[in-house]
């Protein structure tokens, strides 16, 4: 059976399941659309966490980010696992307590303001419109290559399928859909990844096989590095990016995933505090298995790649190669007319261009695996760009109905008026998606690496200071975030959009302190924190019973159940 037929009937059965489930779960009240109820368990919520924290970026676009940037790709890892140990231990068991629907919702709350609300929503926005362009990115470029369709139309296709389990089920559709999302995807990763590991060093375990020997006796990495050095492209195992920049990229992706409120909204969907922790637990080991895996795949994508196309008739090239050349995603341009695939660092002598977005996916069609096993792939890439992109259109959709219209416009709307406001706000949401998907401005992990450099510049400080400090104050909340998500905002409208100055901004000479775009969003949040202490101090401290809240979330005893205040 050919990999295209394969892929339709996998993506479909998969695509039946998510819609079949959305239609036994769908949500009846606004509790089950926000928080699916507060009933789920914390197997299933850690399962459903790791498939919303794993999108697009973790399963397509990490790996071939790292495939490219070697060493200097290790920030992702760092940055979005110690991210989600310190969103589960500092952050989300408080937030549990506390007991309300979204992130606005405590920050409104906590801060005892609608403007700190209304901050609040924009904040929300913004990341999850700049987050979900990267998930609407990663469902056309798999639908683009496995279903031969345009680009274009791929995200299209994607937008409808999410649209209908998002809208339809809420959070308690979304939750038990992202449980079989994570089967799906995390099963999809990791068998191509034990294939390939076989194939070339014999050890079935992607980890152990990242720094184990190939036949000849030659180790993996030593290997890559010799073809990367022959090629002129900096060695794999070392670095290049400046040691300034890799921290605070780093921390950036750190204190975004503490802050982003699709991924803390997960931590209401469970009974109790307790179970907040628990599934978080879940989550992390369900979330490791991904991670630790992710490098020794970006390996094998790499070795496989240049020994494969480096210096070959380009009339020799497999199937697969025109098949992304299709896509548009893999482009060959025969400069010295010899028919020669040229494949070097030098970008005047270099002839093939390659997305860095399409290793993951093309890794088994370049290892020449079975058929069934690359349109298994598609799936996964599927179940993780469409569980995290549901995720965030259900933060946008509760943002606008429950924080902007329940809470400040039209309080006296009734729980149905809602629940449809919900929807539609979902389905604005999904179109404005569609959108940035198809104009995206850049490479998925890329994309969404800004998203968490938005979160830490915006939510962290308010988050962290709302439940561990009792002195913090509106006024501070409020003028922290919005300095601290202005600042971060400019300097990617400036060096990564070009929309201000001039063209050569985007060049790392240019950047402030030698800071990426990625990474200034710590150098966002370090200012929302300065600025949101001093104008607090300057100003009317919090009322006694705001003060009484946070003494209240921070107590361990007696938190079985979530307080709602």
């Amino acid at each position: 059976m050919s990999v295209q037929l394969l892929t339709y009937l996998l993506v479909g059965i998969t695509f039946a399941l998510y819609i079949g489930i959305a239609i036994w779960s769908r949500a009846g009240s606004t509790k089950d659309f926000y928080v699916a109820g507060g009933g789920v368990s914390p197997l299933a919520n850690g399962m459903a966490t790791a498939a919303d924290w794993m999108s697009a970026a973790s399963f397509i676009s990490m790996a071939g980010i790292i495939s490219f940037a070697g060493y200097d790709g290790s920030v992702f890892l760092m940055g979005w696992t110690g991210g989600y140990v310190l969103l589960a231990l500092l952050l989300a068991p408080y937030l549990r307590k506390f007991g309300k629907f979204t992130v606005p919702d405590f920050i409104g709350d906590r801060y005892y303001s609608k403007t700190a609300r209304l901050v609040a929503v924009v904040c929300a926005l913004f990341v999850s419109f700049t987050y979900v362009a990267g998930q609407m990115r990663g469902v056309g470029v798999v639908f683009s290559r496995f279903l031969e369709v345009d680009v274009n139309t791929g995200v299209y296709i994607g937008m409808a399928i999410v649209l209908f389990y998002a809208v339809l089920g809420g959070m308690k559709g979304i939750t038990y859909t992202q449980v079989a999302q994570y089967c799906i995807l995390i099963f999809a990763f990791m068998v191509p990844a034990i294939f390939i590991s076989i194939q070339m060093t014999g050890n079935p375990i992607p980890q152990l096989g990242l720094g184990g020997q190939l036949a000849d006796g030659t180790y993996l990495l030593d290997k890559l590095d010799g073809l990367q050095a022959e090629l002129g492209f900096h060695e794999y195992t070392s670095g290049s990016k400046s040691k300034i920049d890799v921290f605070f990229i780093t921390a950036a992706l750190m204190m975004g995933t503490a802050g982003l409120p699709h991924v803390i909204v997960r931590f209401f969907t469970v009974p109790k505090v307790k179970d907040a922790r628990k599934s978080g637990l879940y989550a992390l080991l369900f979330i490791g298995i991904l991670y630790t895996t992710a490098p020794a795949i970006a390996v094998f994508a790499r070795t496989n790649l240049i020994q494969t196309v480096s210096n070959q008739p380009y009339g020799s090239m497999p199937e697969w190669f025109s098949k992304w050349e299709a896509t548009g995603l893999l482009t060959f341009t025969d400069k010295n007319n010899d028919g020669t695939i040229q494949y070097v660092a030098d970008t005047t002598i270099n002839e093939l261009e390659i997305d860095r977005d399409i290793m993951v996916l093309a890794n088994p069609e370049i290892a020449d695996l079975p058929n069934w096993v690359i349109a298994l792939l598609a799936a996964g890439g599927l179940a993780a760009a469409l569980s995290t992109a549901a995720g965030l259109l259900l933060v946008i959709s509760s943002s606008v109905s429950h924080d902007l219209l329940k809470k400040m416009v039209m309080p006296d709307i009734n729980e149905k008026q809602e629940l449809w406001a919900a929807r539609g706000a979902a389905l604005v949401a999904v179109c404005v998606a569609g959108y940035f998907g198809i104009h995206p401005p850049g490479y998925v992990a890329s994309v969404v690496a800004l998203a968490f450099g938005l979160a830490a510049a915006s939510f962290f400080p308010a988050i962290v200071l709302g439940i561990f400090s009792k002195r913090m104050n509106k006024e501070g909340a409020i003028a922290g975030m919005v300095v601290g998500l202005a600042i971060t905002l400019y300097y990617i409208a400036r060096f990564r959009l070009h929309w201000i100055g001039t063209i050569n901004t985007s060049e790392e000479k240019d950047w402030w302190f030698g800071i990426s775009p990625e990474g200034f969003g710590s150098i966002g949040m370090i200012l929302n924190f300065v600025t949101a202490i001093i104008v607090s101090r300057f100003t009317k401290a919090p009322p006694k019973e705001i003060v009484d809240i946070v003494e209240d979330i921070r107590i361990p005893s007696g938190a079985g159940e979530a307080v709602s205040h």
